[in-house]
């Protein structure tokens, strides 16, 4: 019990406690009444129970009074005078250093009112009223528990005492520190009872939110978060100075300061729309965002903060939850937003508590919204769930008992632990299915949910772009769109690019083409579902007898790498580095015949679109000296040449794209058997063999009477000289392509209803290898069938939409379009708990909010659509941007969460008429984002 100094309602209560002098019993009687019997100050203490100090010289000379049994004698003690134990007469404190037996006894409360009955109180004196505890050093947590004597702590933990000296507080006021005012609190009172306390000195109305914090040894001040422990639990001492702060108008907080420099004067007038509030982005936190915008427009959860009805329920104990701070946290923002005086909000305190508990969301990297979404949502019910102390509860199969039976206890067994605003509002149940495949044994369970993640129908096609590089040099490289299978193999992207090429699908291969160079290059029975969208797939024509790596074959293909010499950055320009560019070919030439010099020439034909052949009067400048032996075969690293002429389409082979097949140049072209005779010819570039990534020189060939031949798959690089390749390699020419028709066609992806998306989340499906069940009758895991069913669907509806699917090779998102009702959402058909048939709008929902997300998976960003609960007007939420939108601009491909509200409870609400005033425009501010507090 508190006791405030020179407390005028406890010296007007001890006034109206006179005594009756006609009601007065006889001395013995009185004797046995204030000493021996059940309410006499022989009883045990009781912990928690008011004792009252009484001066000792009056007590004694009552004890005379009494014992000579004389009312008319002279020893007669006149009214209770506890004068002697006070400092003062004004503030009524106790003196230090007072003895109980010699300075003052202590009277249970009953005896206390008989005396004061009897006799009265000194006029103006305040009754001393003392609880009882448990002495501090007697604590169960400072009690040893020696296994040979448990009895002792039992013991121990039964002594108590009176607290004559309670704890004296000096409280103030977050706006006026200088005048503290001095209060007395017993260590059993609850903090709340200070909280209280202060609220009645300071004249606060009912209606203002208010909370305490203390300073601490070290000058700096704390929260007293938990308002219903102990002042002995809260370590609040004698001479502590408590500040209660009153929150602001605006739903902030006097103690925390602005995140901006700007000053606040600049927003103290405005006056919004209550919820019409944006949120500033701290830097890739649009998904925190969007989930918060969506939240704080579900009306009956915002209302619940707004009412304060929160404070009774914060659960600081639950090992499961997060002390009070997520759910006061968002409470913060939720006021802020609601108080109708911001245009925009920074979560900076939001966003650091919710990096504090799930580290997942720490720093600034873009998230998922609905993955935020969902650790709030737990996070909220384990701060805000009533239940203290989570009882075992055993989970149960039907074993063949009826739904409703099975279902009404699942849904008492989820009760019996989680109870809160969150289970009030966004909990379900579904209905489980699993059926064992071999023995068919049939499992039933009914569990919650938060919200329903629906998959989207998805295609079994894929539309994949590639280009086409035909053997033919004078063909450029030819772009296609093809529609292949989604699960299909590399194969099948080549059977489906021959029907647009006519060339057989035995004759493609098909490589990854990454920076200049092969960064893979496939087989034929590999996945397609390895390749992404992003990669650039490039489709080589090659010969019919071609193939990396089978030694059986008459021809081998050659990755064709394209390298520059650049001078190196270092002081003498003696070393020249070599640099990637140009799109690579693979090239099929004939095994047998394979020479450095004939490489030269197949590769100088198959590049004869864009490298022009020197003229004659180029031909003159050559380096003869590298051509005096006319019998000369290049070495890597050479230059290759120096035969009489140049091999003809028959020397090359079939392979080489001259000769054979339907791509065999015509007459006039300007094949190798058609180009000018001579004996020296200047050399465009020089050969040699490479690593895979065409980064560093290696030798493979081992060169013979027969030709070339390789104990490794060989990597060739063309390397050419910066002037030679500024004369005669055409850039642009080598750069271009054309599209194909079918570049045009696009694989329409047709709207699906949001039905459809329930009706495939309550589909039969097979469990994955990854997550098998134990079927109890079996005694091993199985793939069973499972079957998801709605038996009980929750006020608010939240509804995923899987647009992110994630595999062990491709990630991808599906921008197909979703036709959400923002009405009458019927969900009856779903629902398989028998209905009530005089209540349809128990199964009737209307959208109040949707999150979206536009971009790819790499990158993208979240916004909100959400009708406000006052005025029912939608607005569109993009960060700190907030503009008004009309319903048929919500329905679009970005949709990802949906909200739906069921329609009774829309109409319980009531929802106040909309506001005649035209929307404020909206910006920025600068709210505080402290959780310390700075009262300098």
């Amino acid at each position: 019990m508190a006791a405030v100094a020179a407390d005028p309602a406890a010296v007007d209560a001890a006034e109206d406690r006179e005594p009756q002098r006609k009601a007065v019993p006889g001395l013995e009687s009185q004797r046995r009444q204030i000493k021996s019997s059940e309410s006499g100050r022989e009883r045990p203490l009781r912990a928690g129970e008011s004792w009252f100090l009484v001066e000792q010289h009056w007590y004694q000379q009552w004890e005379l009074y009494v014992q000579g049994g004389d009312q008319d004698s002279s020893t007669f003690p006149g009214c209770i005078n506890n004068a002697k134990l006070f400092e003062d007469q004004v503030n009524w404190r106790l003196k230090k250093g007072l003895v109980e037996g010699e300075d003052y006894v202590l009277l249970p409360e009953a005896a206390w009112h008989y005396l004061v009955s009897w006799y009265g109180l000194e006029h103006g004196q305040p009754p001393i009223e003392r609880k009882v505890v448990v002495p501090s050093s007697l604590c169960i947590c400072c009690v040893g528990t020696p296994a040979y004597a448990p009895f002792q702590v039992v013991e121990l933990l039964s002594i108590q005492e009176v607290e004559v000296y309670p704890v004296e507080l000096l409280l103030v006021q977050h706006s006026d520190m200088d005048t503290p005012c001095t209060a007395q609190f017993s260590h059993t009172d609850s903090v709340d009872l200070v909280l209280r306390t202060a609220r009645e000195q300071f004249l606060v109305s009912p209606q203002e939110e208010t909370r305490l914090w203390v300073k601490n040894a070290e000058g700096s001040f704390e929260r007293l978060c938990n308002t219903r422990v102990t002042v002995l639990d809260a370590a609040l001492k004698t001479g502590q100075l408590v500040v209660m702060e009153t929150r602001n108008k605006d739903g902030t907080w006097p103690s925390a300061q602005p995140h901006t420099t700007k000053s606040a004067s600049e927003d103290e007038n405005f006056q919004g729309q209550p919820g019409i509030c944006g949120l500033t982005n701290l830097g890739n936190t649009c998904f925190m965002n969007s989930a918060l915008q969506c939240l704080s427009n579900v009306p009956q959860l915002t209302e619940y903060f707004l009412k304060n009805r929160y404070l009774e329920e914060l659960n600081f104990c639950n090992p499961l939850g997060m002390k009070g701070e997520i759910a006061e946290a968002y409470a913060d923002l939720v006021k802020q937003a609601w108080s109708g005086h911001h245009r925009s909000i920074v979560p900076h305190v939001f966003k650091t508590k919710v990096g504090h508990f799930a580290s997942q969301f720490l720093g600034y990297q873009q998230h998922d919204s609905q993955e935020l979404l969902s650790f709030l949502l737990d996070g909220l019910h384990e701060d805000l769930n009533r239940v203290k102390k989570k009882e075992y509860v055993e989970l149960c199969d039907a074993a063949g008992r009826p739904d409703q039976e099975v279902a009404q206890e699942a849904w008492q067994n989820h009760k019996r632990r989680n109870d809160s605003v969150i289970v009030d509002t966004f909990h379900g149940l579904f209905k489980s299915t699993l059926v064992c495949p071999d023995c068919g044994n049939v499992s039933v369970t009914f569990d919650p949910f938060c919200y329903l993640s629906v998959p989207l129908p998805v295609s079994h096609k894929r539309v994949m772009e590639v280009f086409f590089v035909s053997m033919d040099p004078r063909r450029k490289p030819e772009q296609h769109r093809l529609v292949v299978p989604k699960k299909g193999k590399i194969s099948d992207l080549c059977v489906a690019l021959a029907k647009h090429t006519g060339v057989s699908p035995e004759r493609m291969m098909v490589a990854d083409v990454f920076s200049h160079r092969f960064y893979k290059i496939y087989q034929l029975e590999e996945s397609l579902s390895s390749i992404l969208d992003r990669d650039d797939i490039f489709i080589y024509e090659v010969s019919g007898r071609s193939a990396i790596g089978e030694n059986s074959r008459e021809d081998v293909v050659l990755p064709i790498y394209l390298r520059e010499r650049t001078p190196a950055r270092d002081y003498n320009n003696s070393y020249y580095g070599l640099m990637l560019f140009g799109h690579p070919l693979l090239v099929s030439v004939p095994r047998d015949r394979l020479s450095w010099d004939a490489l030269y020439h197949i590769l100088l034909y198959r590049l004869s679109r864009y490298v022009t052949r020197p003229s004659s009067d180029d031909e003159d400048d050559g380096d003869e000296k590298d051509l005096e032996d006319k019998d000369n075969i290049p070495k890597p690293g050479h230059v290759a040449g120096g035969s009489s002429q140049d091999p003809g389409p028959e020397q090359a082979g079939p392979s080489s794209g001259v000769a054979g097949g339907s791509r065999a140049p015509v007459d006039n072209s300007a094949g190798p058997s058609h180009w000018p005779q001579r004996a020296r010819r200047k050399h465009l570039f020089t050969l040699q063999t490479v690593n895979s990534n065409g980064t560093s020189d290696r030798s493979t060939f081992n060169e013979d009477t027969h030709g070339v031949s390789f104990s490794s798959q060989p990597y060739i690089a063309i390397d050419w000289e910066p002037e030679m390749k500024k004369r005669y390699y055409d850039e642009v020419e080598a750069e271009g392509y054309v599209k194909h028709d079918c570049v045009g066609y696009v694989l329409k992806k047709a709207p699906v209803r949001l039905q459809e998306c329930i009706e495939l989340f309550t589909t039969v499906e097979t469990l994955e290898k990854e997550n098998p069940w134990y079927c109890p009758s079996c005694k091993q895991h199985q793939l069973a069938t499972k079957k998801l069913d709605l038996w009980m669907l929750p006020e608010t509806l939240i509804i995923h939409l899987k647009r992110f699917s994630y595999t062990k090779f491709s990630r991808e998102k599906l921008d197909t379009l979703v036709e959400f009702p923002i009405r009458d959402l019927d969900f009856s058909e779903f629902v398989i708990k028998p209905q009530n048939e005089s209540a349809p709008e128990l199964y009737k929902y209307d959208l109040i909010a949707v999150s979206n997300h536009y971009g790819g998976l790499r990158d993208g960003h979240y916004t909100t659509f959400a009708c406000n609960k006052d005025s029912g007007q939608w607005h569109y939420f993009d960060d700190s941007s907030v503009s008004p939108v009309t319903e048929n601009q919500i329905e679009s491909k970005a949709a990802y969460v949906l909200f739906y509200q069921r329609q009774d409870v829309a109409r319980r609400l009531q929802p106040q008429p909309a506001s005649s005033d035209p929307p404020a425009s909206l910006g920025s501010s600068s709210p505080p984002n402290s959780e310390f507090m700075d009262v300098n």
